[in-house]
């Protein structure tokens, strides 16, 4: 059997996601993942350091609008499998296993929906099977490949400083104490939600996701990242279908993004909000109401 049944959450935590979870054995890694609602399928896709527990207003937004939503935790975080080997991580593995739970699925013509390295995840799971996407909406990503080798922010070159980067994330579950710092309203991420996205992190020994993938941003132009980037970002340029953009300005992260992301998306629909760089905490309305609008446009 590839699917089984989700483990069980703690009483407080099951409030806050009272959906329909499987989980996904078919692949290298069993695959957690949130199955809610009826209706045309759109695929959510969380990045670093969250898991399926950041979409949950948005879900409950779209199962009211008649939208069948699926949501998979990344390897390596949620109640995914959490391989202990760093080098397991790379954009090419991430889309790897969620291709074979979309297979599994046998979704066709999906919605995907990408936030952080869910963005380029699903773009590469799209450009590997471009038949499946009627429409897209993506938040506080990019799709782009780089040119050349630019600055990094302040998370990331935490992540390359020697011991440093290890003490933090692995000693002290780095970035959960500070979520609330990308945020447009810091208020947004308060006990509650941190005492959340750091359940599935709470022993050390399950902490390798979030560094590896913060280290899976090019520091280089012949760094693993970028050729997978590179068939994202052309299947981006190809792409034909209806997509939005809803943005957090007030990401200290990715908020710069946006104006590449119109360029490869000239034609998309911009939703721009006073978010960070989790909007599914301070925007859900925003980001269903972008989803339902593409739904409505029809397949590509």
């Amino acid at each position: 059997m590839d699917f089984a049944p989700a483990p069980q959450l703690p009483a407080w935590l099951q409030a806050e996601m009272p959906f329909q979870r499987r989980i996904y054995r078919g692949g290298a890694c069993a695959i957690h993942f949130v199955d809610e609602g009826a209706g045309p399928p759109v695929l959510l896709q969380h990045g670093n350091p969250t898991w399926s527990f950041l979409w949950r207003k948005v879900i409950r937004r779209l199962v009211a609008g008649g939208v069948r939503a699926i949501a998979p935790d990344l390897v390596g975080l949620g109640l995914s499998d959490k391989p202990g080997d760093a080098a397991t991580h790379s954009l090419a593995f991430h889309a790897q296993q969620i291709e074979g739970l979309v297979r599994a699925l046998q979704l066709e013509r999906a919605m995907i929906v990408g936030q952080d390295w869910g963005g380029p995840v699903l773009g590469l799971v799209a450009a590997r099977n471009p038949q499946l996407v009627r429409g897209a909406v993506f938040a506080n990503t990019s799709l782009l490949a780089p040119r050349r080798e630019g600055a990094l922010s302040w998370f990331h070159r935490l992540a390359h400083m020697p011991l440093a980067s290890s003490f933090l994330f692995r000693g002290l579950n780095f970035p959960m104490p500070v979520l609330h710092r990308v945020q447009g309203d810091p208020r947004s991420i308060g006990r509650l939600e941190k005492r959340a996205y750091r359940y599935p992190l709470r022993r050390a020994r399950d902490r390798t996701a979030p560094l590896a993938l913060a280290r899976m941003v090019p520091t280089t132009l012949d760094h693993p990242s970028v050729e997978p980037l590179r068939q994202v970002e052309a299947w981006a340029s190809s792409f034909s279908g209806p997509v939005r953009l809803v943005w957090g300005l007030a990401d200290p992260i990715m908020g710069r993004s946006l104006k590449g992301m119109v360029r490869r998306f000239p034609a998309a629909a911009v939703i721009e909000t006073q978010g960070g760089h989790f909007l599914q905490e301070e925007v859900p309305d925003a980001l269903a109401e972008a989803i339902l609008a593409v739904l409505a446009a029809g397949p590509a």
